[in-house]
């Protein structure tokens, strides 16, 4: 008989505030002091379970034991995932919703992907050469945003670049913020969602005929399991869980760049070795440096684990980053060493920076493959077909602000096309 457990519990009224000035490192710090993988807590005036590690998330990833429906706060939905999108479904729905994205990540899709992303860097930075200097970060955005755009289908304008890649990084961006800068969240979120509604009714009205295997076909043509067309505002959120994401590479771009920086003896190894290292790099990029800290979700039904009793409708979240850099995991894990994924077996709950579990049946990203793809035609160009100089700066990134991004951007001078 398994002896019931009481949680870890982290003593006060509420700890939300805790949360934001601690950031990435609000469940690691727990986990560490407490001596526990798991603790009870606080948080947005409920009860709340934080968890890590590779067997939390075996169990976060298991549908029968947790939802996300009611997990994301509306204030999240608002700006960063968009109402009724696929990341607040759960059984049939949800995997029915989920085929839809993943339909879009063939083979055949993700070479069309590198052709376009190789493409529009060569284009762009064609024109740095003409600069006296550039913020990767703000090139990143405007590079995945034509990307993004291109991939999925969605016309865009010369003229609307910087508009639509700011509107697009500012949903990401504001999605834990407060005050004015969450207000411009929303209306970035509230004006992307309308160009995509005005792109999807147009394809309904067959006034524009985009490609059967893009992305806007897809969510504009895509029936439920009712057999009825999406409502076109669900729709549009759908085509931005496309282009979002793709855009959100941006700050993995700027981090690629800090690393090649900071770990000089790198450049030199990706010349020597073969495609398989440039993989190893782009995970290491992925696990070591932080990107979201944390996944949220709710119980499904009263179930004991390993001795603790979770509670129907209780929220909780998975440390993402902490399981990133647990030591029980990973050999000195704030050593960024790319060998570490020589011999890895892509376990799908100790390595996930976007998520666990399947990509098909369950929450994981469905863009994860896509972020690969991108970040290594990336890293090879900048390895093998650039030339720049890294001016003295600030380098540091913060682990409170969500999502973490170089603070300087990180400035290059004197970018040359070899």
């Amino acid at each position: 008989m398994v002896v019931q457990q009481e949680f870890p519990k982290e003593t006060g009224i509420d700890h939300s505030l805790d949360l934001l000035r601690e950031g990435y490192m609000y469940i690691p710090n727990r986990r560490h002091s407490l001596q526990r993988n798991l603790f009870e807590t606080r948080l947005l005036g409920q009860r709340a379970i934080c968890m890590g590690g590779k067997d939390a998330a075996e169990v976060f990833y298991d549908h029968t034991k947790f939802i996300r429906s009611g997990a994301a706060p509306k204030r999240v939905q608002k700006t960063l995932f968009g109402e009724n999108g696929v990341q607040t479904l759960d059984g049939e729905e949800h995997r029915h919703r989920k085929q839809m994205f993943m339909s879009l990540m063939s083979k055949e899709r993700l070479e069309l992907l590198h052709e376009i992303t190789y493409k529009h860097l060569d284009l762009m930075a064609a024109d740095w050469e003409k600069r006296n200097s550039i913020r990767v970060y703000q090139e990143a955005k405007k590079l995945m945003t034509r990307v993004a755009c291109e991939w999925a289908g969605v016309p865009l304008w010369a003229s609307e670049v910087e508009k639509r890649a700011e509107d697009l990084s500012t949903i990401i961006e504001s999605s834990v913020s407060m005050g004015v800068r969450y207000q411009k969240g929303k209306n970035a979120r509230k004006r992307s969602e309308s160009w995509m509604m005005d792109l999807i009714e147009q394809v309904r009205r067959q006034e524009r005929m985009p490609k059967e295997d893009t992305a806007l076909y897809t969510m504009a043509w895509h029936r439920d399991l009712q057999g009825n067309l999406l409502e076109p505002r669900v729709a549009a959120v759908e085509l931005l869980n496309i282009l979002r994401p793709i855009v959100a590479i941006a700050i993995y771009i700027s981090f690629t760049t800090l690393a090649l920086h900071q770990f000089p003896g790198q450049a030199s190894k990706l010349k020597e070795t073969g495609q398989d290292y440039y993989r190893q790099f782009v995970q290491e990029v992925r696990r070591y440096y932080p990107f979201f800290p944390f996944a949220g979700a709710r119980v499904k039904e009263d179930f004991t684990w390993h001795g603790y009793h979770f509670k129907k409708g209780t929220l909780t979240l998975l440390d993402l980053y902490g399981t990133n850099h647990d030591v029980h995991l990973w050999d000195n894990p704030d050593t960024f060493y790319p060998e570490r994924f020589t011999e890895w077996q892509g376990s799908p709950f100790d390595f996930i920076p976007q998520g666990g579990g399947d990509h098909y049946l369950g929450h994981r990203c469905a863009g994860e493959w896509v972020t690969i793809q991108v970040m290594k035609v990336v890293l090879d160009y900048m390895v093998n077909r650039l030339d720049y100089h890294v001016p003295v700066q600030d380098l540091s990134f913060s682990m409170v602000s969500i999502p973490s991004i170089p603070k300087s951007g990180i400035k290059l001078t004197d970018v040359k096309k070899l």
